[in-house]
C-alpha cells in the first residue's frame, strides 16, 4: 500500500512539474495576472479623477507586458550567451542613456530618472542598469566559478559602480544600491577571497552611511524607520499608512478594489506601495499566496540554475532570481516597515512600464538558461544513444561477410 501511494504521488508530480522550465513559467503567468489585477485596482481612483480614465495604467501595464514578451521571446531565441558576448556593447549603450538622463531627461518629483520617448510615454534606464550588471558580472564570473579565481577588482564591478553612480545622482540611492548589489551577489555566491570580504563590509559601510547623512533627506527617512510616530506627518506618513492597510486587511481582506487607502490615503499606492494594497484587500490569505509563488519561482530557478552545466548560465541563472526575488522580498519588507523606504518596486506588482519590461526580460533570460542546459542535454545523450545501434550494424556487417565466405 505504501509503495502504491509513493508510485500515484510520483504520477501526480510528474503530471504537474514535469520539468523546472514548466513550473517556473506556470508561476511567472499567475504572478503577472494577480499583479495586474492589483495594478488596476489600486490605480483606479487615480486614474478616474486626474486622468478620466479608471483603464488608464492598466492599459499602459499591458502595454509594456506586450513589449516585454516580445524581448523575452528574442532572448530565448538567441539565448543569454549571445546577450554575454556583447556585453561591453550593452554597458555602453546603458552609460549613454544614464549620461543622457541630466541633460535630456523628465523630471519629476524633484528627481530626474526618466527619459521620454516621443512624447507619449518615458524610460528609466536605471531599470535596464539593473540588467546589465548582472550580465556583466555573469560574462566575468561564468568561466571562472570552477577554478574559484574571482576577485572584486574586476572590470564589471567597475561598470556597475558606474552605473550606480549615475543612478545615485539622478538622486535615486536605493536603486544605486540595487544595481551595485545585483552585480555583488554573483561575487559572492561564486567566493571572494576573506580579505575582499572584510574590505567590501568595511568599505560599504562607511560608503553607504556617508551617503544616507550626506542628504538631510535620506537621514531624515532612517530616522522615520527607526521611530515613524515622530515623523507622522513627513518621512515617516508612508510607512505608517501602509501598516495601517495591511493591518485593516486583517484575515480575509476588504475585498478587490474595496480597500481605502488608494483613496489618496497612501502615497504611491499603484507603485512602490502596491503590495500594501493586495494585503488590505485581499488579507493575510492573498499576501501569503503571492509570497508562496514568489518562494516557488526561487525554488524552480534554484533548480534551473543547479542543472545547468555552464559556469555562466550558472551565474545568469542566480543574478536573474536575485533580481526577481530580491527586490520582492526588499519591497514586502519595506511596506511592512522592516526597511526604510527606498523606493523598490514589488516585480510584477508594482506599476511601472521599465520595471515591468525588465522583469519580464529577466524572465526570459532564466528561461533560457533552462532552455541551453536542455539542449545540451540533448546532445550529450545523441552519442550515446547512436552508439548500441552502431554496434549492432557492425555485428550486422561481420556476419553478412561470413555469410558471403
Amino acid at each position: 500500500m505504501p509503495e502504491q501511494t509513493k508510485s500515484a504521488r510520483a504520477k501526480v508530480g510528474a503530471r504537474l512539474w514535469a520539468s523546472p522550465l514548466e513550473g517556473l513559467g506556470f508561476v511567472t503567468i499567475l504572478l503577472f495576472l494577480i499583479g495586474s489585477i492589483n495594478v488596476f485596482s489600486s490605480s483606479f481612483v487615480m486614474g478616474s479623477q486626474l486622468l478620466g480614465d479608471n483603464l488608464y495604467f492598466l492599459k499602459r501595464h499591458f502595454v509594456a507586458a506586450m513589449i516585454g514578451l516580445a524581448g523575452m521571446a528574442f532572448i530565448i531565441r538567441q539565448g543569454y550567451s549571445w546577450f554575454l558576448k556583447r556585453i561591453t556593447i550593452w554597458s555602453l549603450i546603458t552609460l549613454v542613456l544614464l549620461i543622457a538622463v541630466f541633460f535630456i531627461g523628465v523630471e519629476a518629483n524633484g528627481a530626474r530618472r526618466w527619459l521620454s520617448i516621443g512624447g507619449i510615454t518615458t524610460f528609466q534606464p536605471s531599470e535596464l542598469a539593473k540588467l546589465v550588471a548582472v550580465l556583466a558580472a555573469a560574462a566575468y564570473i561564468g568561466p571562472r566559478l570552477d577554478r574559484r579565481s574571482v576577485s572584486l577588482f574586476s572590470y564589471p564591478l567597475l561598470i556597475a559602480a558606474a552605473l550606480a553612480a549615475l543612478v545615485t545622482i539622478q538622486p535615486d540611492m536605493g536603486t544605486g544600491m540595487i544595481i551595485l548589489g545585483m552585480c555583488l551577489v554573483p561575487y559572492l555566491v561564486a567566493g571572494i577571497p576573506l580579505r575582499e570580504w572584510a574590505l567590501l563590509i568595511i568599505g560599504g559601510g562607511i560608503g553607504v552611511v556617508w551617503l544616507i547623512f550626506h542628504a538631510a533627506y535620506r537621514a531624515e527617512r532612517i530616522l522615520a524607520w527607526f521611530n515613524p510616530d515622530s515623523y507622522s506627518q513627513t518621512s515617516g506618513y508612508q510607512p505608517l499608512q501602509s501598516l495601517l492597510a495591511i493591518g485593516s486587511g486583517g484575515m480575509k481582506g476588504t475585498g478587490l478594489g474595496m480597500g481605502a487607502s488608494k483613496f489618496y490615503y497612501l502615497p504611491e499606492a499603484h507603485t512602490d506601495f502596491a503590495f500594501a494594497v493586495w494585503a488590505q484587500e485581499t488579507g493575510f490569505v492573498g499576501s501569503l499566496i503571492v509570497l508562496l509563488l514568489i518562494g516557488a519561482l526561487l525554488c524552480y530557478g534554484v533548480r534551473i540554475a543547479l542543472d545547468s552545466t555552464d559556469g555562466r548560465g550558472r551565474s545568469v541563472a542566480v543574478g536573474m532570481l536575485f533580481l526577481i526575488v530580491g527586490q520582492a522580498i526588499g519591497n514586502v519588507a519595506m511596506v511592512l516597515s522592516l526597511l526604510p523606504v527606498t523606493g523598490v518596486p514589488m516585480p510584477f506588482f508594482s506599476y511601472g512600464g521599465s520595471a515591468l519590461i525588465v522583469n519580464i526580460w529577466s524572465m526570459g533570460l532564466l528561461f533560457s538558461v533552462a532552455v541551453e542546459s536542455a539542449r545540451r542535454g540533448k546532445k550529450a545523450s545523441q552519442p550515446a544513444q547512436a552508439e548500441p545501434l552502431r554496434r549492432s550494424r557492425l555485428r550486422l556487417s561481420e556476419r553478412l561477410a561470413q555469410h558471403g565466405r
